[in-house]
């Protein structure tokens, strides 16, 4: 039989699937819209060889949790591997919008959460994507005001913030109060805590203005409500196996996967290598990373909010897929979702040649895999 802590780590497993649930399910589009490519903000690589492309376009986020492709990007390290290929990037503010981008053939590769991943593989029937490797795990925290929480218990009763109704750090959050034995309408929000979908954004605000108690969120959200006086309660990290669980993965599509694998390969050696890179160096990453997000932005991260950010995520090449499976199967027990089903929504063969090339291990796809 598990132990409590055990349990607690399976059940939410399951639950931080579902970035979309109730938006995508209702939405007619996709989200927030892509912002505009940089294309032509680095050359391709003197005297390199073309691939089978000319351009391949890869998107992600402005945000630490796609810090991968935020350093790869502004230190080149893609651009060297493609070689004459051309980079060119656009990045998204959400997972549907990525997803439309990536069905409507804008992008080829993206970097994205483990339940656009889910809600784009199921909905387009298995044929849209594969996810091809990991990227980033970690960096969500429960952080409150401690004059009114002092302890987990102090939550029964008080108005806790969730980025949106169902995506992954809101379905998180209730499965958490459910195995507490505390009730809670998934819809309302409404029950022994009272679970307040405020905008990341604007969450800072709401807790200054005492509109809040706390919030489990994202980073950088997390830090910035800290460096307002919040204090840090629970990582979700500590709930799962081996403090480990996916937040950032990357995907392809199956049409570009199919017809240039030797571009994929480049774009994995270029992940592979940035991570190493960034892991090796953490201070110069995180210093550009910020420099990434200045550029794309407008505004970079001060010091007592990138620090502890920063520290929180944990960059990796394994899209450690046994937990977006519990997390899948968890949404379903919770009636949040209908029986996906996953299989074959990994292709890890590219990324695992690149590994062996670089004398690593190889990683796994937890049963999901392509066949």
């Amino acid at each position: 039989m598990p132990t409590p802590r055990t349990t607690s780590r399976r059940s939410l497993a399951a639950v931080a699937a579902l970035p979309l649930l109730a938006v995508a399910l209702t939405a007619c589009g996709y989200g927030s819209e892509a912002k505009k490519d940089d294309a032509g903000k680095a050359g391709v690589t003197a005297g390199g060889k073309k691939l089978s492309v000319d351009t391949v376009r890869i998107g992600y986020f402005p945000n630490l949790t796609h810090a991968t492709a935020l350093v790869g990007d502004q230190e080149g390290i893609f651009q060297k591997e493609l070689g004459g290929t051309r980079l060119k990037t656009a990045q998204f503010n959400a997972g549907p919008s990525e997803i439309e981008a990536l069905n409507a053939d804008s992008i080829d590769i993206g970097f994205i959460g483990p339940s656009p991943s889910i809600n784009g593989f199921t909905k387009s029937g298995g044929k849209s994507l594969r996810i091809i490797g990991g990227s980033a795990s970690g960096g969500v925290k429960l952080v409150v005001n401690p004059k009114k929480i002092k302890t987990l218990d102090d939550l029964k009763g008080k108005r806790i913030a969730t980025p949106q109704l169902g995506n992954t750090q809101d379905v998180a959050f209730l499965n958490w109060i459910s195995e507490k034995g505390w009730k809670v309408d998934a819809q309302s929000g409404k029950g022994d805590v009272s679970v307040v979908r405020t905008d990341n954004k604007v969450t800072p605000g709401a807790y200054a203005s005492g509109s809040i108690d706390g919030a489990w969120v994202p980073e950088p959200t997390a830090s910035k409500l800290v460096a307002e006086g919040a204090k840090e309660l629970l990582d979700e990290s500590s709930l799962w196996p081996d403090d480990k669980f996916v937040i950032t993965n990357i995907i392809v599509s199956q049409k570009f996967l199919g017809e240039h694998p030797d571009v994929v390969e480049a774009v994995l050696r270029g992940s592979v290598k940035t991570n190493a890179w960034i892991n090796a160096n953490p201070e110069k990453a995180k210093e550009s990373a910020n420099s990434a997000l200045e550029k794309l932005t407008g505004k970079a991260l001060p010091a007592d909010v990138v620090d502890p950010a920063w520290k929180s995520i944990q960059l990796t090449d394994d899209p450690l897929a046994a937990t977006l499976d519990a997390q899948a199967q968890h949404a379903v027990k919770a009636g949040l979702l209908e029986k996906p089903d996953l299989a074959g929504i990994y292709d890890l063969r590219p990324l695992n040649k690149v590994l062996r090339a670089e004398g690593r291990p190889e990683v796994a796809d937890a049963g999901l895999g392509v066949k």
